[in-house]
């Protein structure tokens, strides 16, 4: 994306979070004028953002993506060239707690928002309506589970498990039928598991990371043979930006790391990694710290990505090998103190009560 006269916009939701902020931190670098809408929920992190602070391209606003007044209003004001739309609630394990929470804001918000842009451009000049484009950030998850062989592509099925991938998959279907109906230039992505510095530590690579260093427990679902394709976070926004610039509207590109591993072996691997950058005092490995625990209901076996189109259409290359991103993270952790503001010992086993009311009432 080269840097032009004309200084282009761009809305970002769900800026202040993992991908989103480093997605806010790339454009700015490009030059766009970026708007972070953010309603800063518990998986938001601004201390990612505190370098763009006193930064003139950049502008945080905070609100809900389902407030249809501020969204309107955002849209009409700011003419925005792009909608990269990352809002979401994300963790499976709080959708099955509260599935309630994941409806309104990622089926309910990715309306409000569509609407909206759909005004906006429908105001728009000939030139500036051909060039914008609503980006739709979504996961791998809505597509179900794989077998052991196998990828995922642009038209694999939809079969959602949770009710957070169900939330995911009712906004992709809002999405492209705006795009069906209305002519809204839209643009899909789907990425495997992100990885990288400032992720909230109720995701597995965190987890492993901060409860190593703690002295407690590292907690693995089931047998830990469960298997997740890993993406480093740079290299996704890289694709993200990639789609803005070169994708076609109304089509699908997917972003996968070509990096597979079983739940087990990664926490193995980065315990090996804390042996070396972060010896533990008693001089016993951290693998001896995993523990499995009881699985989550109906817990995925395996997801993995083929981003063939992504390459061949877009021109995206994966540029972090999974074991040079697994470092940097480790790393981040290890040189942030406090790293997002929790302890390990504050982080707890969330979706539970309802899959052990279920089994009561089956009983």
């Amino acid at each position: 994306m080269n840097a032009c006269s004309i200084i282009r916009t761009a809305i970002v939701t769900g800026g202040a979070g993992f991908i989103g902020s480093c997605l806010v931190r790339r454009l700015v670098e490009r030059r766009f004028r970026v708007i972070n809408l953010d309603k800063l929920t518990y998986a938001a992190n601004p201390d990612a953002l505190a370098s763009l602070e006193a930064n003139e391209r950049y502008k945080f606003i905070y609100g809900d993506i389902t407030d249809h007044s501020l969204v309107r209003r955002l849209m009409a004001e700011a003419k925005p060239d792009l909608v990269f739309h990352l809002a979401a609630e994300s963790h499976v394990d709080r959708s099955i707690d509260e599935p309630g929470d994941f409806v309104r804001t990622n089926i309910v918000g990715t309306f409000e928002l569509l609407e909206a842009a759909y005004a906006a451009w429908s105001a728009y000049p000939s030139d500036k309506r051909d060039a914008f484009r609503f980006l739709h950030i979504s996961t791998d998850e809505v597509f179900g589970m794989l077998g052991e062989e196998g990828d995922f592509n642009e038209t694999s099925p939809y079969k959602p498990s949770s009710p957070y991938s169900a939330s995911k998959a009712g906004s992709d279907h809002l999405v492209r039928a705006w795009h069906n109906t209305y002519g809204l230039p839209v643009i899909v992505t789907n990425c495997s598991n992100n990885f990288g510095p400032f992720q909230h530590p109720e995701k597995l690579i965190p987890t492993v990371i901060l409860k190593a260093i703690a002295g407690q427990g590292i907690p693995i679902y089931g047998t830990g043979k469960n298997i997740r394709d890993w993406i480093y976070v740079d290299d996704h926004v890289e694709g993200l930006i990639e789609a803005a610039e070169k994708g076609v509207p109304g089509e699908t590109y997917l972003f996968g790391g070509r990096s597979e591993r079983t739940n087990e072996s990664l926490a193995r691997s980065i315990c090996e990694l804390l042996d070396y950058l972060y010896p533990n005092s008693s001089g016993r490995s951290y693998a001896e710290q995993i523990t499995f625990v009881t699985d989550r209901p109906h817990h995925d076996f395996r997801y993995a990505i083929d981003p063939s189109k992504s390459e061949r259409e877009l021109g995206w290359r994966i540029r972090t090998p999974h074991e040079v991103g697994i470092e940097k993270t480790v790393r981040w952790y290890l040189d942030t103190p406090g790293a997002f503001l929790r302890s390990a010992g504050e982080l707890e086993r969330l979706g539970l009560a309802r899959a052990k009311s279920k089994v009561r009432q089956v009983r």
